[in-house]
């Protein structure tokens, strides 16, 4: 055998492995093309079930179109009553800071009209006050400042106690504070 009919043999036989290739490429070719004809059908049929959902859903669009209007004025109309409501408040505040004011101006006026008169009353006691001779009396508990425990005082030193304390330290009355304001605005 001669090169050239080596060569020819060697292409006839380069030539028979190409058509077999050949084949089976489009042997694949032709079950993938029928695979995507499937997958195009089934979403066509998708598509064809989604067009009456979106039909309504255009539909409740359309609907909801006069209701999202509103929506604007009744929050306009919303925040002014929050203005509103917030100014009442500040004005309510204010009211009772005032009616604290009064308060604590008349309990401070309470107080002194007490203080005067709790002096005149001892001071008509003393001169009124005459000398007692030591009369048993029931032992009853001396209240004293509230920082002091209370103390049980014999019948005898009871009147001279009481006329002392009475002489020596004034009565004294608690008053409270009204409450912090916040400032929630």
């Amino acid at each position: 055998m001669d090169p050239m009919q080596i060569v020819l043999v060697i292409l006839a036989l380069a030539g028979v492995w190409a058509v077999v290739e050949l084949a089976l490429v489009l042997r694949r070719t032709r079950g993938v093309i029928a695979s995507l004809d499937k997958t195009v059908e089934q979403v066509a049929s998708t598509i064809e079930e989604a067009r009456p959902v979106v039909a309504k859903l255009d539909g409740v669009v359309d609907e909801l179109q006069p209701a999202v209007a509103q929506i604007e004025p009744l929050l306009k109309q919303a925040t002014v009553a929050v203005e509103a409501l917030s100014a009442d408040l500040v004005e309510v505040n204010g009211v009772l800071r005032d009616v604290s004011a009064v308060s604590g101006a008349a309990s401070s006026a309470s107080n002194a009209v007490t203080g005067i008169v709790d002096g005149a009353t001892e001071k008509v006691h003393k001169l009124f006050a005459k000398p007692r001779k030591a009369e048993p009396a029931p032992a009853s508990p001396v209240l004293t400042d509230a920082s002091e425990p209370v103390a049980e005082v014999s019948d005898n030193a009871q009147a001279p106690l009481a006329e002392e304390e009475a002489e020596t330290a004034p009565r004294q009355y608690f008053t409270y504070a009204p409450a912090e304001e916040s400032d929630h605005e």
